[in-house]
């Protein structure tokens, strides 16, 4: 049937669903910063064997497609008994998700400082932990600062992923009303102008934070 939508009803919509986006958004790079803090202590305090695994979880994660993980997740998890919602398998899968990009570019921002600072504090009778949390740690972060940031960008963008699914942010909310009125070429135009509006203040930050950190080095 079709239903004849204004402009203004089109935006409206979308910047209601846009909050769902900015939400999933906060909260899958909060989570998966906080699993990349718990992966990346574990994979320096303990060697070997913990290296391997996160080296595969990073694999496993990059190495896939988000919709395949977000179809296994939502779709496999009821066949064992568990029901999960699109909130809950978005916000699971994109935490992982993240959490495999932030562990590369974090571990890498730690490797690219040079090896004899760990050595050297060892020598002035420094623990792992006041080693890390005073030496290293400020100066990974300036490193990791930009590539974090310039993540996010894709963090943002894939949520129109979970759409597929059935969780409403703003590519779902475009689908239903260009299903309604046929008008797609406003639709996903005025959607796209959205996530432009969402991701490019980070891309400029995220250039402009390595600018600024490159000059400072």
């Amino acid at each position: 049937m079709f239903v004849e939508f204004t402009t203004w009803d089109i935006v409206r919509n979308l910047l209601l669903a846009m909050r769902w986006t900015v939400l999933l958004s906060i909260l899958a790079f909060a989570g998966g910063a906080v699993v990349t803090a718990l992966l990346l202590w574990a994979r320096l305090c303990f060697r070997g064997a913990v290296e391997k695994v996160t080296q595969g979880y990073i694999d496993l994660f990059q190495g896939t497609p988000v919709l395949m993980q977000l179809f296994l997740v939502f779709f496999a998890f009821p066949l064992i008994g568990i029901e999960v919602s699109p909130w809950t398998a978005a916000g699971l899968c994109l935490t992982l998700y993240a959490s495999a990009f932030m562990l590369d570019i974090w571990k890498g921002s730690i490797d690219a400082l040079p090896r004899g600072q760990w050595e050297a504090c060892r020598v002035l009778g420094l623990t792992f932990t006041q080693t890390f949390v005073r030496v290293i740690a400020p100066q990974a972060t300036r490193i990791a600062l930009a590539p974090t940031v310039g993540f996010l960008v894709q963090l943002v963008k894939n949520t129109a992923l979970t759409s597929i699914i059935g969780f409403e942010e703003m590519t779902k909310i475009s689908t239903v009303m260009t299903n309604a009125t046929f008008e797609p070429f406003k639709i996903y135009g005025l959607c796209a102008l959205g996530y432009f509006l969402l991701c490019f203040p980070l891309s400029w930050c995220a250039h402009h934070l390595e600018g600024k950190l490159k000059c400072r080095s």
